[in-house]
């Protein structure tokens, strides 16, 4: 079951037609991604202190129609491919059923800079999650 966040559309987020502007959906991806994190069973401070910095290396959006002033905006997220240093989780944005947006995210874990492997026991979840 994918783990969701939900928002209502703030007028700050739209342009003079009362369209979210676009960049809007990578900060809900964004806001999505701690829950989607805490449901593989990590907390942002546990990785970090372990020595794993998830950093984003890519994020694509494909939009399907948009959302509006007024409406309230839920994010599914979901583990969509585990690599050996990567992990991309897709966020669906909807209003009620209708898919806006799907946005998806490829996060590497890195170490001094540099790519490094999940460790076992983190890549165990992430493709159990």
């Amino acid at each position: 079951m994918p783990e969701v966040w939900s928002s209502p559309v703030r007028y700050v987020e739209c342009d003079q037609q009362g369209v979210v502007f676009n960049a809007h959906y990578l900060t809900w991806a964004d806001e999505a991604s701690n829950g989607w994190w805490a449901s593989q069973g990590f907390e942002w401070d546990e990785l970090v202190a372990r020595g794993v910095d998830p950093v984003v290396k890519a994020s694509a959006l494909e939009w399907s129609s948009s959302a509006r002033w007024g409406d309230t905006v839920a994010v599914d997220a979901e583990t969509e491919k585990v690599g050996r240093t990567s992990v991309t989780v897709r966020f669906t944005v909807r209003v009620d059923e209708r898919v806006c947006c799907v946005v998806r995210t490829t996060y590497v874990s890195v170490a001094d800079g540099r790519p490094q492997p999940w460790p076992d026991d983190v890549r165990a979840r992430l493709t159990d999650g």
